[in-house]
């Protein structure tokens, strides 16, 4: 069948949205209805199941060990341990539900999800690193997120296979850096962007192979810069001394703003990638085909995707999934096929409406399984019946479905409702990607967690830190500091934080002053320098040029934005 785009409001926020023919030929190949939501909507109601860094001190419910988990003490569900849930101490066979088509799949669903065991946290292969999650491999880190085969880092999201390094937002092999967003290959580099192979440099944008230089953007392969302006090695060596020898808590505050008000003159390339073809979105490297997505790495035929990685492939509306195909409306889903509307599995093989599943295949609607096939809500089945059953629920679904305080309707098709999240939206990333007031969440029918009150015992106001690194003694690693917000933002602050023995080394190795906000805070001041995972169609900004492009620059923001050909004729 040929089909044409077509336009749709979104059930979600009432705005228009397109479904273009080759979404609907995937849809028809994988059997599902077209979505009822947008594109950005369908990423929100994802993003409202991935709760990385609300960790709460909580026992075991079946071993009673003390452990950190994603779910506080009385959740309404049991809550494991990583070793617990991977044991055959208990039986998830006996948690299952009969089908009932009396009433709405999804309500039949949260009653099974109110009673298996959750998983505590995902921190796999941990070495001292058990303030982490959704990680692997990590030896000796704290309060890291989304990272993998690093060591001794913290405060951090993606920080993958890096050494000694703190406060980063995705870094790949990166070491004694510090502030870095979306950098790889660098060396003592520090309040730095989208740079790669860089060394003994600060405040860099979008630079290559670039060492010893401060204040600079768009270069490559140079040394000693300042402002981009060339210097002797005398005099770039005098500048950084000076720089360094009067860098305080309040002169690092001015030079983050010049480097700032430097970085808005700066000629944007419309999308930052290497190696793709035939791709729109935004960092994008060694893929082909990928359309409409973000940070998207080595894969192909992809949609709509956001953090893929490892040869995913034939994939639409997909979140942190890798080294699989034929994904769909799926989250944190790695080494699987056919896999639609599924969260934090691996190893599947044809899983629909399932999640917290390992080594698996044909499943609807199941929880916490390991090595089962034919299930539907856990409970075992021939194969036969199974294929039998199967096209009735989908019926029953589209028949019954599943109704939201906010009237939106959930038919087959549709992800799961934020309603049966076992998050508050303000604990999950959708808060950092989708940002919310307390008011405006609760109006979209979004839970919300009040941050609790901790009533610290603040030992060191932040007016009261020593303003440079010299005059800090390892007595500071005994304060109880008070956060500058002071609970006063939108962005989970602490109120008050430490200063832990390896960051305290690093910043007198550094020549850093003290922080002045808890990590939550400065996790999202470093996050707001990225772009929004959303495009613009816009054309470039050069005169005489009549190329057009999609982009996350939004059309009402200052940068000076170009294609890709007159970013290369002009800055390289």
């Amino acid at each position: 069948m040929e089909y044409k785009s077509e336009n749709r409001i979104c059930q979600n926020c009432k705005n228009d949205f397109i479904i273009e023919p080759e979404d609907f030929n995937f849809y028809e190949k994988i059997k599902v209805p077209p979505p009822t939501f947008c594109v950005e909507c369908r990423r929100q109601r994802k993003a409202v199941w991935r709760n990385e860094r609300s960790l709460y001190k909580r026992n075991c419910d079946l071993c009673n060990k003390n452990i950190f988990s994603v779910y506080p003490e009385k959740s309404i569900f049991p809550v494991y341990c990583y070793d617990c849930w991977v044991s055959d101490k208990w039986d998830v066979g006996k948690y299952s539900e009969d089908l009932d088509f009396s009433k709405p799949f999804f309500e039949q669903f949260k009653n099974l999800s109110n009673k298996v065991p959750h998983y505590a946290l995902y921190n796999i292969n941990a070495k001292r690193s058990d303030y982490c999650n959704i990680s692997a491999d990590l030896k000796d880190c704290y309060l890291i997120f989304g990272s993998w085969y690093s060591e001794n880092c913290s405060y951090g999201d993606s920080v993958l296979e890096s050494k000694d390094s703190f406060d980063n937002l995705w870094i790949t092999k990166c070491d004694n850096c510090f502030y870095l967003v979306d950098c790889e290959n660098c060396y003592k580099t520090l309040f730095s962007q989208e740079c790669d192979s860089c060394i003994d440099s600060w405040f860099l944008f979008n630079c290559r192979n670039c060492s010893n230089c401060l204040f600079c953007s768009n270069l490559q392969n140079k040394q000693c810069c300042v402002f981009n302006k060339q210097l002797t090695k005398e005099e770039f060596d005098n500048f950084k001394k000076s720089f360094l020898e009067n860098l305080s808590i309040d002169e690092l505050k001015k030079a983050k703003g010049k480097f700032e008000e430097f970085k808005i003159k700066t000629i944007r390339r419309f999308m930052i990638g290497k190696n793709y073809v035939n791709s729109t979105g935004n960092f994008i490297r060694n893929s082909k085909n990928i359309k409409k997505s973000f940070f998207i790495h080595d894969d192909e035929n992809i949609k709509y995707g956001f953090r893929s990685v490892l040869s995913q492939k034939d994939s639409f509306d997909i979140w942190g999934c890798s080294g699989g195909e034929m994904a769909y409306e799926s989250l944190n889903v790695d080494y699987s096929s056919r896999v639609f509307f599924t969260l934090h599995s691996w190893h599947l093989l044809d899983s629909v409406y399932s999640i917290d599943i390992k080594q698996s295949s044909f499943l609807f609607g199941c929880y916490g399984l390991k090595n089962k096939n034919y299930c539907i809500l856990n409970k075992q089945y021939s194969k036969e019946q199974y294929e039998e059953l199967l096209p009735k629920i989908i019926q029953h679904m589209n028949d019954m479905p599943y109704i939201d305080s906010k009237g939106i309707i959930y038919k087959y098709g549709e992800f799961f409702p934020p309603g049966l999240s076992p998050f508050s939206y303000n604990e999950t990333v959708a808060q950092d990607y989708f940002l919310l007031t307390k008011d405006e969440a609760q109006k979209q029918g979004y839970k919300w967690k009040d941050l609790e009150i901790k009533n610290y015992k603040i030992t060191k106001q932040t007016k009261d830190l020593p303003s440079k690194i010299e005059d800090v003694d390892d007595s500071i690693l005994e304060d109880i500091i008070e956060c500058q917000h002071d609970q006063k933002c939108n962005e989970g602050c602490t109120q008050a934080f430490r200063i832990i023995k390896p960051e305290l080394q690093f910043y007198k190795n550094m020549g850093l002053p003290l922080p002045i906000l808890c990590p939550n805070c400065r996790y999202h001041e470093y996050f707001k320098l990225r772009n929004p995972i959303k495009l613009w169609h816009r054309k470039c900004m050069k005169t005489d040029c009549t190329n057009e492009f999609e982009t996350s620059y939004s059309p009402d923001r200052p940068e000076i934005v170009y294609c890709e050909r007159c970013y290369q004729q002009t800055v390289y």
